[in-house]
């Protein structure tokens, strides 16, 4: 692979940050390679019924056949990318890979959804089941309850029957194709 001429980033030439751009291009056009691998790594054992593959799998599932649009549909089948990548925050993960993809509001349900979904589960822990409310003035507050309603926190069942991955699959090609750096 041809590399820079530089070792400091202020030395650096046209040439050099037009190689830098020809190589962040390819990165780019594999990106949605990327992410369906790290969907298949999400195939694994699991604590749930289902595994974490087939969660995300209903979720998109259940998104696609309301109705919703194929940007909402990606972000249920990615939703919980953010624990192949980093277990602790998952949400956030997810959220910081589909930024340069998605909405301003798509990006806020799935950053937010984690801590929307403790709703469900939080007095188990002796924490605040309503803990969500710090954002009941927010625009997006129902729409990030909705998606953990109808999509999320239902999605854990054997008997379900989901599409598959490859059914998925050209809507993440098309979601994931070109990033936007204006948002």
């Amino acid at each position: 692979m041809k590399k820079v001429g530089f070792t400091r980033m202020d030395e650096g030439t046209k040439e050099d940050y037009e190689l830098i751009a020809e190589d962040e291009r390819a990165e780019i056009g594999a990106f949605p390679d990327r992410v369906l691998a790290w969907l298949v790594d999400m195939d694994g054992p699991s604590p749930y019924p289902v595994t974490r593959l087939e969660h995300s799998l209903q979720a998109a599932t259940r998104a696609h056949r309301a109705g919703e649009d194929e940007e909402m549909v990606v972000a249920c089948l990615l939703h919980d990318i953010g624990d192949v990548l980093g277990p602790a925050n998952h949400s956030e993960v997810a959220a910081a890979v589909l930024r340069p993809y998605v909405s301003a509001r798509v990006h806020w349900i799935v950053k937010h959804h984690g801590l929307f979904q403790g709703y469900y589960y939080n007095h188990h822990y002796g924490l605040d089941p309503n803990a969500r409310d710090i954002y009941e003035d927010h625009e997006w507050y129902d729409d990030t309850a909705r998606f953990c309603a109808d999509y999320d926190q239902v999605s854990f069942d054997p008997d379900y029957t989901s599409e598959p991955l490859a059914f998925f699959e050209p809507m993440v090609r098309r979601v994931l194709a070109e990033p936007s750096y204006t948002q």
